[in-house]
This record gives C-alpha cells, sequence and structure tokens, in this order.
C-alpha cells in the first residue's frame, strides 16, 4: 500500500526556519502533482504549496517569500523549507500526492498523518 508520512515539526521560535519531508513508499508507479496542507487551529484545512513533477509551483499568499516547495523524485520525497516563521504559521501540517500505486492502478489522492509546527512568540 501507498504511505505518506510527514516529519520535521516541531516547536520553532520566532523568525525561525524549518524544513518539513513527505516520504512517499510502498508499491508507486508514479507521484504526479504533490502538495502541502495545514490546518490553522480553529480553521479548515487550507492549501500552503503545490508542486507539479515537473516543478511548477503555487503558493498561498501568506507565505509567498517565506517558504519553498520542492520534491526529489528520485527520493519519492518532497520537501516544505520554511523561514522567517510567524505564529500565525502555527499548524499541523499535511502531505497531499497524487499518486498512481497501491492495488489499483489509476491515480488516486492520498494524505499523510500530519505534523504539528508550533512557531513561538
Amino acid at each position: 500500500q501507498v504511505r505518506l508520512v510527514e516529519s520535521g515539526g516541531g516547536l520553532v521560535q520566532f523568525g525561525g526556519s524549518r524544513r518539513l519531508s513527505c516520504a512517499a513508499s510502498g508499491t508507486i508507479y508514479s507521484i504526479n502533482s504533490m502538495g502541502w496542507y495545514r490546518q490553522l487551529p480553529g480553521k479548515q484545512r487550507e492549501l500552503v504549496a503545490r508542486i507539479s513533477y515537473g516543478g511548477s509551483t503555487n503558493y498561498v499568499d501568506s507565505v509567498k517569500g517565506r517558504f519553498t516547495i520542492s520534491r526529489d523524485n528520485a527520493k519519492n520525497t518532497m520537501y516544505l523549507q520554511m523561514s522567517s516563521l510567524k505564529p500565525e504559521d502555527t499548524a499541523v501540517y499535511y502531505c497531499n500526492a497524487k499518486i498512481v500505486g497501491g492495488s489499483h492502478l489509476y491515480e488516486s489522492e492520498y494524505w499523510g498523518q500530519g505534523t504539528q509546527v508550533t512557531v513561538s512568540s
């Protein structure tokens, strides 16, 4: 089966940096687009950044210039480099990917379990 596992979350001081990773594992034939989403306390889950297989990216306005999404296709891994972190960035961050894998040979959407990022003030 296909799994997405996030890592790298934790407590970060105001203005600090942190890099999140999302590793895909299992029976994978291809990984198409991937993205990072976050759920702020008391809010709905929102898109943070998304990246295509070829590297085209989109960001929510609030993180532009501070966050960078990237991927290493050879490692089936996606990253989110976060800098100039603010308390408003405190959230559970989730990995998402559209993957052909598992027991069915068509594209499906997968989610990781989430990783907590807390930015102190």
